[in-house]
């Protein structure tokens, strides 16, 4: 099997890409630290609430919500999700 010459450019485009993407790869980020570091405290467990527990934490959250309390805050201060507070 003979390649043409546009095929033969074609596969050395192709090694001379491939060459700048494994040199990139293997080259060390400047100025960013090998793992990212937060300030933000470890998750915390789920909390599953059931029950009475679960018809009183919504009860709470509407009775916040007609006062004017940002949905945002709710879902941070509680860890819960915006949506969550939204479907009620």
């Amino acid at each position: 099997m003979s390649l043409s010459a546009k095929e033969i450019s074609q596969l050395r485009k192709l090694v001379s890409i491939a060459e700048k993407i494994i040199t990139a790869a293997a080259a060390p980020k400047a100025g960013r630290p090998a793992k990212p570091s937060s300030n933000k405290p470890a998750k915390s467990k789920r909390v599953r609430r059931s029950g009475k527990e679960l018809a009183a934490f919504r009860k709470m959250l509407l009775t916040e919500r007609k006062k004017g309390v940002a949905v945002a805050e709710l879902a941070s201060k509680h860890g819960i999700s915006a949506a969550y507070i939204y479907q009620l």
